[in-house]
């Protein structure tokens, strides 16, 4: 298995263990495929959800850019429901984890299909 591989199956059991779900693996590959060299980047990885620069990040650059959503005050809400459910004492939250989520939440998979 290549290294992306080995990342994707990482990501996989942290939604079973965090969020109790089997992932969608065709959605947590295009997700992880979408973000680039950046899983290989310990910091750019992982996102801290006490850093508001970093949350407003995720923000505008995933769910307006991206996932082509209105910015309103549910992009904050959805975001600080998933952060929750990751666990506020969990240090490791994978950038593509988190995204992968918020793409669930808004139902936004067609984004991937182009």
């Amino acid at each position: 298995m290549s290294k992306r591989d080995d990342l994707i199956e990482k990501y996989a059991a942290d939604i079973k263990d965090k969020f109790g779900e089997n992932a969608d693996m065709d959605l947590l590959k295009k997700v992880t495929v979408g973000l680039g060299p950046s899983i290989y980047n310990i910091d750019a990885s992982k996102v801290s959800g006490s850093d508001q620069k970093e949350l407003d990040t995720v923000k505008n650059n995933y769910l307006i850019k991206k996932l082509g959503l209105a910015d309103d005050s549910k992009l904050d809400d959805a975001i600080k429901t998933v952060m929750d459910k990751y666990g506020s004492s969990n240090r490791n939250k994978h950038r593509a984890v988190i995204y992968y989520k918020l793409c669930q939440h808004f139902n936004k998979a067609s984004v991937y299909d182009k």
